[in-house]
């Protein structure tokens, strides 16, 4: 039995996400983000939506584009980063944001594909991460309205290096599933395979795998059986949905800094 996972379009692929949905996106700044998909998400209604992304995109471009519609309730994420809109809805009570340290971001989404419901972390122990009190919600005047919750801690005996063993706390973190996980790649094949390009790569196979339903947008689509099983970054199994970009679409990138080499009369 063959199974073509490809849809016709990027509206169509994303018709089913509504209000209130969550959305577990890949990328890291302007590498790799799924932007045919949220630029569809942009042309629908769906509005209240919960992202789960390493940041969230800059100003004009990613899902800096559903933030400037309002679009967007709540972000996990792990830095605000030079979205300016992004810092502003946060401060001014419009936006509720959960900052979590890169790596447990990166575990939970993990996590959520593996079946995981939980697991301990040393990071955050000591911290707003793992005490609560972390200001998740500002009201307009600038005070707070909604704190995370304390987490749980707990020892575990862990060997160092010099042979002994000693008890260090961890905190306990939760997988994070969402409904839709929105990826790009560079090659992918009508099963649903992705490959990735170098640092396009970095939160896209996350993303993937926490989605309950997961929609790849792909730069090259290619025939069962032409990707090398070895190549694979992340099996069809967590892929659901496939579109296949145009030349255009797949040209056209944003450069976060662009930097020059000085010229060879040493000027800039």
């Amino acid at each position: 039995m063959t199974i073509d996972k490809t849809v016709a379009s990027a509206d169509e692929a994303v018709a089913d996400i509504g209000d209130g949905a969550s959305l577990a996106v890949g990328g890291f700044g302007l590498s790799g983000v799924p932007i045919v998909l949220i630029n569809a998400i942009s042309r629908g209604s769906a509005t209240d939506l919960h992202v789960a992304s390493n940041n969230c995109g800059t100003d004009g471009w990613g899902l800096g584009i559903l933030l400037e519609q309002h679009r967007i309730a709540r972000v996990v994420a792990s830095y605000i980063g030079e979205n300016k809109e992004f810092g502003r809805q946060y401060l001014a009570g419009e936006l509720e944001v959960e900052l979590t340290p890169q790596g447990t971001l990166a575990e939970r989404m993990r996590a959520a594909g593996s079946g995981i419901p939980a697991f301990y972390t040393p990071a955050g122990v000591g911290t707003w991460v793992a005490d609560g009190e972390m200001p998740w919600r500002y009201h307009p005047d600038g005070s707070v309205a909604v704190t995370s919750p304390p987490k749980e801690v707990r020892e575990f005996e862990v060997r160092q290096e010099d042979g002994t063993s000693q008890r260090v706390p961890f905190v306990l973190e939760r997988s994070l599933v969402c409904d839709f996980g929105l990826v790009r790649a560079a090659r992918g094949d009508r099963h649903g395979n992705l490959v990735f390009h170098r640092s396009a790569r970095n939160f896209n196979p996350l993303a993937a795998m926490a989605g309950r339903t997961t929609i790849a947008e792909v730069e090259q689509l290619v025939e069962p059986g032409e990707i090398d099983p070895d190549e694979v970054h992340v099996p069809g199994i967590f892929v659901h949905r496939v579109v296949e970009l145009t030349g255009e679409q797949v040209t056209t990138k944003h450069i976060e800094k662009r930097t020059l080499r000085p010229s060879s009369g040493g000027e800039s």
